[in-house]
């Protein structure tokens, strides 16, 4: 049996009423004396039998309350219970929740370990790509800054853009003119305005230093430098590869790099008014081009007004062709229409034969039994008459005269 502390509070107050119940009886016994015994005894037992329905009223109520605090503890218990296992599903949920994110988390991370290693493989390749770029980069910058390399290289890109442009028998290379000076390269146009010369060449130093100039002083010195140059290249091709009667009025001078030539345009126009006058005319690698596409064009319409007579006599010949075609394709057409009238007339031959046709299939079975037994009736007759008036025929088939 569980020990309740209520029950010890309700035996407590019971046996302290009934404990105060005696005393207060004896007091009155006391003092009432014992005639008055009867009555007091009839009171304290009616005092008793209500102090026993206070006790009972107390065991009820304490029955009560039992009955209250274990359905609170049951509810309790319960309610824990349920706690518990909500509890517990949450823990689990919560625990598969972090696992599928871990595992998530690890898959994408790998995912994207996996594109990082591919994309420092690339850019190691492209590291490579790059310090194989500036290698290149130092030896283009080591033959720019020979004269002598750097003349060549533009030499060679003349060269390149003549050869992709022109014929063979158009230009020729370092070209010796009638005064002993070489040309880069001739380019033989028809008269006129007659061959032209084109001179590479490469003012590298000065544009160099008026890119690297960092105070006002250097700018204006890289700018003289470079202006010198320039004018001093002008004059030697106006001098050296213009000879009349030999070239054309004219001359190009090739400027291999874009870069010097739009500086050139755009902030030294006196030099390029000067090259005008001097009748040397500054191409770049793009300009060139477009120069040579224009001298192709001029050649081909000289070429063909040298060779006029020759493309008229043809032309005759041709038309003397066209006319045989001609005459030869009236001819066939001649031997078209009489196929065509044949094919009609037979065509016409063949539709009586079919009409025909569709007559006989028309006839009826016993039309055509009738039609025959008549047809051979006269024959019948013929054959039978024919030995009478012969005599008859013998074995032989030789006639018998009757």
């Amino acid at each position: 049996m569980i020990f309740d502390p209520s029950n010890l509070l309700v035996i407590t107050v019971s046996i302290t009423f009934a404990g105060v119940l005696v005393a207060v009886l004896l007091i009155w016994i006391a003092t009432r004396g014992a005639s008055d015994a009867p009555k007091v005894m009839n009171e304290f037992q009616i005092r008793a039998r209500s102090l026993e329905q206070t006790v009972s009223q107390l065991s009820a109520t304490q029955s009560e309350l039992s009955g209250r605090l274990k359905a609170l503890a049951d509810t309790q218990s319960a309610g824990q219970i349920s706690l518990s296992r909500m509890m517990e599903e949450r823990l689990d949920e919560v625990t598969y929740r972090m696992s599928s994110s871990l595992t998530d988390t690890a898959s994408k991370t790998a995912e994207t370990l996996g594109t990082l290693n591919t994309r420092l493989s690339l850019i190691d390749d492209a590291q490579k790509h790059i310090s194989d770029l500036s290698r290149e980069v130092v030896s283009l910058q080591d033959v720019l800054s020979n004269k002598q390399a750097r003349g060549a290289f533009g030499e060679i890109q003349l060269a390149d853009l003549v050869q992709d442009v022109l014929p063979p028998s158009a230009y020729s290379f370092q070209h010796t003119l009638s005064n002993g000076r070489r040309a880069d390269c001739l380019i033989r146009l028809p008269s006129p305005p007659g061959p032209m010369v084109v001179d590479s060449k490469f003012p590298l130093e000065g544009f160099t230093s008026l890119a690297q100039a960092e105070t006002e002083e250097a700018y204006l010195a890289a700018e003289k430098q470079f202006r010198s140059t320039m004018l001093r290249h002008i004059v030697d091709i106006a001098e050296k590869y213009i000879v009349p009667g030999e070239t054309a009025d004219s001359a190009l001078l090739f400027l291999p790099s874009e870069g010097v030539y739009a500086a050139l345009h755009s902030d030294f126009i006196d030099i390029v008014e000067k090259a005008f006058r001097a009748r040397v005319w500054i191409v770049s690698p793009t300009t060139m081009m477009a120069t040579l596409n224009t001298i192709r064009a001029v050649m081909k319409d000289a070429t063909m007004r040298e060779h006029a007579d020759v493309i008229q006599k043809e032309v005759a010949v041709m038309m003397d062709d066209v006319e045989r075609l001609k005459t030869r394709v009236s001819k066939l057409q001649g031997h078209f229409s009489q196929a065509e009238r044949d094919i009609r007339d037979i065509l016409h031959s063949t539709d009586k034969i079919s009409r025909a046709g569709e007559r006989i299939e028309g006839l009826k079975t016993e039309d055509l039994a009738t039609a025959g037994e008549a047809k051979r009736a006269p024959e019948k007759q013929a054959e039978t008459s024919a030995p009478a008036r012969a005599g008859g025929m013998n074995g032989a088939g030789e006639p018998v005269i009757a």
